[in-house]
């Protein structure tokens, strides 16, 4: 059809394949007589209405397809007092198109709602009706799709009752609208009362707002109907004088059904069911206004269906009208219900609704002194356990819902008892349905079901830290009786170590340290007769100075060397004492990364450059440098020797018996005022000590008996131990004091004197010290006018005012100025002074940047109780390998970046003390001490390691912090801030292994308490001992 208009009075039937049309009009008027047959169109295969094409009918009207029914666009429409759309595939409604019944007018209207407006009953063939899709006037919509695939909306379905049935998609495009806004009741059940000018808004789902005018109330209108399956109309409210008009409520919206519930509905567009609001004035019989009317409420969308999509600016609405101008109540919001056909629980479910834009059931706004309408009702069908509200979404994470119910409050809290403290209840699809809500750790790193790291782990596998702590102390007290009794079976009891062959041997005991060159020669009577003069190596013997000889030679063996050629052999000799380079930088190397090893390597390197030195001297050196001919054939005029520890080295020059100048020979003989310079450093690995070699007791001996003078020696060593370099100032002073109480109050029956002195200082600062043996009645006061005067030299002036600056003597003492630079004169050539309380503050000493760590490595006193304090060693040791590994084990947890920092910075550092340990708890023979400082040092140098654990602690410990504080769902664990504790009892561990350690090397260095004896005549009634 195009252009063309058909009128049918009456009813009709037609059918056919196809109907096109094109701006065309069909027109069946029935005549108002309700006995006019439904007028049906039966299209096989497309309905198309185009260009303002309409159908239209005031009577029934249905219209059967198999095809598509599409109302492309403006002006299209189908109308009928009731209408019934069926069987076909596809709907299509155009923008700007119409689907409406009833038609517009009241009447209209009010014959299709007439039946339901009273009735407190819902219509059973809304929620179930028949499957025929036919049109009769017994059923209660007044539009009805039936069994129509998908339809889509993008111009307006209108109707006071609207049924979608049996369908299976319905698309509300933007612009779309389904409405059966102010199509409801005139009354109602819910209708609004008005009483003298006070109009009251109409009820349904909330009670309407009350009415108020010039003093008059008017009550709202009740509620009504069921909100868990609505199918009510909306009421309206209306002057009983019916002068002032009527207001109408909201229609009803029924899409799907029980049996044929709808598949999916997308609105994107409106959906309402509005009531009608009063928006004239209302005037009185002589023109004047009066209190309007109140707002209609809202009508009833129902929903059978599956699935939902509120698109953003879409809304389904059933908003209860506005009241009238001067106190009119408004209206009631409705009801909106979805009845979900199929709600999955568990693993299968889906969301049921995806909600971004409006629903909307609140009552109407009243006017001036009119009350607000009450909101209406929007409930869901009840959702299984698990979820909840009208949508049944799933209850929060941390809930849970153990019965049938919509309502919100049926989600409990679930109990933080059973719940870890590094754990949070986690999602669940389809919620939790038990109390015993599920929950994982916060993380991957720890462990289901306590959510313990993996060391905690470990520990509450026995029990927790209690009985661990007692299971552990049980191992490792066990382990350590096993190893002190196969030590003790293996080396003998600690007091059972004695060598009683050599002096030398007894002086190992006092200090093992590896034996020097001359004693491994041993001492000749012949070579005491003949020897002339010690020349004492200079400086520290280190990689940046290593040590050398000063040029020209000293008084003591000027008359029996030349002195040029002595003076190449220095040159030879200096070259010969210094390092490569290569040797500094290994050491530098290990310096930063093994302490320990850095100090084995020098020590190492130091014995190479003794054997070189006496190598060189013994057989390379031609001895040009002596006068003796019989000295340079024999190569014996000169001798290479150094102290155990490696730090103090010199040349012993003797005659070579075919010198002719008798003066010579006697004055040689004249070995006194000598100095002895000390042994060590005053470090913890090299503390100072005076080496007893047989040459010097020999020597000693032609004024000091043996036993006496060994005496002497060990009691000085004893207190010599404890001297550190960087308290140098005060830590002689018991030193200077036992000299005098102990020392020179015994020798002065054999006419002899010792004085504290420095001696071969430096131009880097440092100096040596030593003592003046001075002997045969000789006073430091009248040694300035015998013939030792002459015997220094310019050189030995000059090097003496140096080591006076570098030695940092105090200038302001003017009044001992001179006395020192006697002094001087004193040592026979060596540049140094004595040290007394005058001149003790003014000792100069480096600072020592590593002060704290000398409350690790301190050498002490001895204890005795050898074996008990080998034990208690053996037991820290245990320990401080069981906490290191667990400590590893939880660093390892925390990163492997920390794991390896904390094992490698410094490398080798925290696991080197453990076998150290056995290494010289299990280790006989000299070298026993020298074992137990190297253990020391690795023991300190660990100490690094766990700085480092402490600081990567700190950041993890910041890094959980701020992690914690931005998901506030994750508290932060107290547990988590224990880090610290392993670290701390290793410190610990440390300190009181340390101790135990110096108490042991102090053990094995002294075995004769009786040294320390603070009675002189008690110290010197065991000198046969010594």
């Amino acid at each position: 059809m195009s252009d063309s208009i058909i009128k049918v009075y009456g009813a009709f039937r037609m059918s056919v394949k196809m109907l096109l049309m094109l701006n065309s009009h069909i027109q069946v008027d029935g005549g108002g007589n309700a006995d006019v047959a439904t007028s049906v169109l039966e299209v096989r295969n497309l309905v198309v209405l185009k260009d303002y094409s309409v159908i239209s009918s005031n009577a029934n009207l249905a219209l059967f397809g198999q095809g598509l029914l599409k109302l492309t666009g403006q002006g299209d429409a189908i109308k009928g007092q009731r209408l019934s759309l069926s069987q076909f595939y596809n709907i299509t409604v155009g923008p700007g198109s119409l689907l409406q019944a009833p038609l517009d007018d009241d009447e209209s209207r009010s014959l299709v709602t007439e039946s339901l407006c009273e009735s407190p009953t819902c219509p059973v063939d809304l929620v179930t009706p028949p499957d025929d899709c036919h049109v009769n006037y017994t059923l209660s919509f007044s539009m009805q799709v039936c069994r129509v695939e998908d339809i889509l909306v993008n111009g307006v379905i209108k109707g006071s009752i609207v049924h979608i049935h049996r369908s299976r998609t319905v698309i509300v495009d933007t612009g779309g609208m389904i409405t059966a806004s102010e199509l409801g009741c005139r009354t109602g059940i819910g209708m609004g009362n008005y009483s003298n000018g006070a109009g009251a808004g109409a009820g349904h789902g909330g009670r309407g707002g009350s009415g108020f005018f010039k003093g008059n109330l008017s009550e709202g209108g009740q509620r009504y109907g069921s909100a868990d399956l609505p199918c009510e109309l909306g009421s309206g409210t209306e002057d009983p004088y019916q002068s002032d008009g009527y207001v109408v409520g909201g229609g009803i919206i029924v899409i799907g059904s029980r049996q044929w519930p709808l598949y999916r509905l997308d609105n994107y567009g409106f959906i309402s069911a509005d009531g009608q609001s009063r928006g004239v004035q209302t005037l009185n019989s002589n023109d004047t206004l009066i209190g309007g009317l109140g707002g209609g409420s809202g009508g009833t969308i129902l929903l059978f269906l599956q699935s939902l999509a509120l698109a953003e600016n879409s809304s389904l609405s059933v908003l209860g009208g506005y009241g009238g101008s001067l106190g009119g109540g408004g209206g009631g919001g409705g009801r909106i219900h979805f009845h979900w056909s199929k709600i999955a629980g568990g693993e299968e479910y889906v969301p049921l609704a995806f909600v971004d834009g409006a629903i909307n059931f609140s009552g109407g706004a009243g006017s001036g002194d009119g009350i607000h309408g009450e909101k209406g009702t929007i409930t869901g069908k009840k959702c299984p356990k698990g979820l909840y509200g009208t949508f049944c979404t799933e209850c929060r994470v941390g809930t849970y819902k153990d019965e049938e119910g919509s309502d919100v409050d049926l989600c409990k809290d679930c109990s933080f008892e059973r719940l870890p403290t590094r754990a949070r209840f986690v999602y669940v699809r389809g919620g939790v349905t038990q109390s015993t809500c599920p929950y994982k750790c916060i993380s991957e790193k720890y462990r289901m079901p306590k959510c313990y790291t993996p060391f905690e782990e470990l520990i509450y596998t026995f029990g927790g830290p209690w009985p661990f702590t007692f299971l552990l102390l049980c191992i490792v007290m066990l382990l350590a009786v096993a190893l002190s009794t196969l030590r003790i079976k293996l080396m003998g009891s600690g007091c059972s170590y004695e060598t009683k062959n050599s002096m030398e041997h007894q002086d190992d005991q006092r200090f093992p340290y590896l034996l020097s060159l001359s004693e491994v020669r041993g001492g000749k009577s012949e070579d005491t007769q003949t020897h002339v003069h010690r020349m004492y190596f200079m400086g520290p013997n280190t990689f940046r100075e290593p040590w050398h000889l000063p040029y020209s030679p000293p008084a003591a063996i000027f008359e029996i060397v030349y002195e040029d050629a002595f003076n190449r052999f220095i040159d030879e000799i200096n070259s010969v004492a210094a390092y490569e380079w290569w040797e500094g930088s290994v050491h530098s190397i290990l310096l930063l990364l093994a302490y320990p090893c850095a100090w084995s390597w020098k020590q190492w390197r130091r014995r190479k450059k003794i054997h070189r030195l006496q190598e060189f001297v013994k057989s390379e050196y031609d001895h040009s440098c002596l006068r003796s001919c019989r000295s340079r054939a024999l190569y014996k005029g000169m001798k290479v020797g150094a102290t155990p520890d490696l730090m103090v080295s010199y040349i012993d020059f003797f005659l070579g018996g075919d010198e002719k100048r008798i003066d010579i020979v006697i004055s040689i003989q004249k070995r006194f005022p000598m100095p002895i310079i000390f042994g060590g450093d005053g470090s913890y690995m090299s503390p100072y000590n005076l080496h007893n070699d047989t040459l010097l007791v020999n020597l000693v001996g032609q004024h000091v008996p043996a036993t006496v003078w060994n005496r002497l020696v060990a009691g000085l060593n004893a207190q010599l131990r404890t001297v550190r370099h960087g308290s140098i100032r005060t830590a002689l002073l018991p030193v200077i004091n036992w000299l005098t109480t102990h020392g020179n109050s015994q020798l002065e029956f054999h006419d002899v004197k010792l004085e504290l002195g420095w001696f071969q200082a430096t131009s880097s600062g440092y100096y040596q010290l030593g003592i003046l043996v001075v002997a045969g009645g000789c006073t430091l006061h009248d040694l300035h006018h015998s013939e030792y005067l002459d015997i220094c030299d310019t050189s030995s002036r000059t090097s003496s005012s140096v080591a006076e600056n570098s030695a940092n003597l105090d200038e302001d003492n003017q009044s001992h100025t001179s006395h020192v630079f006697s002094r001087k004169k004193i040592t026979r050539g060596f540049n140094g002074g004595i040290i007394n309380e005058d001149t003790l503050k003014s000792l100069g000493y480096k600072r020592d940047f590593l002060f704290p760590l000398s409350l690790l490595l301190l050498n002490t006193r001895p204890v005795g109780r050898q074996d008990t304090v080998q034990f208690f060693i053996t037991v820290m040791l245990l320990a401080d390998l069981f906490v290191t590994i667990l400590m590893l084990f939880l660093f390892y947890w925390i990163s492997l970046g920390a794991f390896l920092a904390v094992l490698l910075i410094l490398p080798l550092s925290l696991l080197s003390p453990f076998p150290a340990g056995l290494n010289a708890l299990f280790t006989n023979g000299p070298k026993r001490a020298s074992l137990a400082r190297v253990y020391a040092l690795w023991n300190a140098s660990s100490i690094s390691n766990i700085l480092v654990a402490f600081i990567c602690g700190m950041i993890h410990y910041v890094i959980i912090s701020v992690h914690s504080l931005e998901k506030a769902n994750i508290w932060h664990s107290k547990e988590d801030e224990k880090w610290w504790f392993l670290p701390t009892i290793l410190v610990l561990l440390k300190a009181v292994q340390a101790r135990f350690v110096d108490w042991n090397i102090a053990n094995l260095e002294v075995k004769d308490l009786s040294v320390f004896s603070p009675d002189p005549d008690t110290f010197w009634a065991y000198e046969s001992v010594s």
